[in-house]
């Protein structure tokens, strides 16, 4: 049967996760992402573009998870990524390189803090934040496209980093 909303309980896990978006444009999937952010206890979305969070496909994707998470706009991820760091954060990039590795390879035991780098629909994460981060990582795909949905590689990122940590 079915768990009624009223009696669901959220479990918890031991990492502090922050998410930073370089060139995220889109209302549905900013609040798309609020979404997957607020089920994996993600504490914070900084994003380098302005979104309106007053639009009606942000609104109806976020479901008022951005309530739950916090956000900010800083034009300057160069900068919060060297912040973070400062802070005790592995900065790591979510991204199909040629030196990324795969994400299950990446042992999330040894960091209580990370700030996963996700990028835009078709840009992806700009070069020069990809020049700035010692680690990326990627999702293997086994179909013929060599990419999938932002928000869809975000929910597997970060199902994977929450598990066994």
């Amino acid at each position: 049967m079915q768990t009624a909303h009223s009696n669901y309980q959220p479990i918890t896990h031991n990492i502090r996760l922050v998410v930073l978006c370089d060139g995220l444009k889109s209302p549905a999937n900013l609040g798309a992402l609020f979404r997957v952010c607020d089920a994996f206890g993600v504490e914070e979305i900084i994003s380098n573009n302005t979104i309106p969070l007053s639009s009606g496909r942000f609104k109806k994707t976020a479901r008022s998870t951005n309530e739950q998470v916090s956000y900010k706009e800083d034009q300057a991820l160069d900068e919060v990524i060297v912040q973070l760091r400062s802070e005790g954060f592995k900065v790591i990039g979510l991204e199909i390189t040629t030196e990324s590795s795969p994400i299950q390879h990446f042992d999330v035991k040894n960091f209580k803090k990370i700030a996963l780098v996700i990028g835009g629909e078709s840009e992806g994460i700009s070069s020069d934040l990809l020049n700035l981060l010692t680690t990326v990582v990627h999702i293997p795909m086994f179909g013929t496209n060599s990419s999938m949905n932002v928000i869809q590689a975000v929910a597997i990122a970060l199902f994977q980093l929450t598990q066994n940590e």
